[in-house]
């Protein structure tokens, strides 16, 4: 049995191919370790706010010194890293929009990267410290980026394996639809997508 964190960052609902592509996953990581249980966060729903001066100077200020203004700020990066801590298996939603993650994925990341908690700096550099997560990105985008010309402009699943590495989950597969607005590839995206999955 496996705790199963669904992170969701698509706008468009049950139109979405990550999210599709995300709940495939899921059921077949259900399917490889019956009983294991979920829990969605939708991104788009619960708002991140971007980060702003109140939750950097939270971030930095020792616990026992936080004041109650401080501790409302800091509520959103704890919930969230407390959530990651609690999953074994965490899937990403993350559609490509203008070549890189939405805003909201971003804004999310911006919380969970915390050094001194999910990260720290010593004498050989930079250490991850969420460690022993297994990460599926179920990744969708119109056009086709995992090869040919446009490979280069994908931004999304070479920035979300740095940063994913950055705190210490480097055990990250990426799963695609690609090609959903593209004729002649369109109706078969999202069904060679789920085909591709392997747990």
């Amino acid at each position: 049995m496996k705790k199963i964190l669904h992170i969701i960052s698509s706008p468009r609902g049950e139109a979405s191919f990550s999210i599709k592509l995300g709940h495939a996953i899921i059921q077949k990581i259900q399917a490889a370790y019956p009983g294991s249980t979920v829990k969605e966060v939708d991104l788009v729903k619960k708002q991140f706010p971007h980060l702003e001066e109140s939750h950097l100077v939270s971030f930095f200020t020792p616990p026992a010194n936080r004041t109650p203004e401080n501790t409302a700020a800091i509520k959103h990066s704890d919930d969230a890293i407390g959530e990651i801590l609690d999953a074994d298996i965490i899937v990403i939603g993350a559609p490509l929009y203008n070549f890189s993650i939405h805003s909201t994925l971003k804004a999310w990341f911006d919380h969970i990267a915390r050094a001194g908690v999910t990260f720290k700096y010593d004498e050989n550099g930079v250490e991850g410290l969420i460690k022993g997560k297994k990460v599926y990105i179920a990744m969708s985008s119109g056009g086709i980026y995992s090869e040919g010309p446009m490979q280069s402009y994908d931004f999304v699943s070479p920035y979300l394996k740095i940063i994913l590495g950055h705190i210490g989950m480097t055990d990250v597969t990426v799963f695609r639809a690609e090609g959903t607005s593209l004729p002649g590839i369109q109706d078969t995206a999202l069904e060679k997508g789920i085909d591709s999955i392997k747990i």
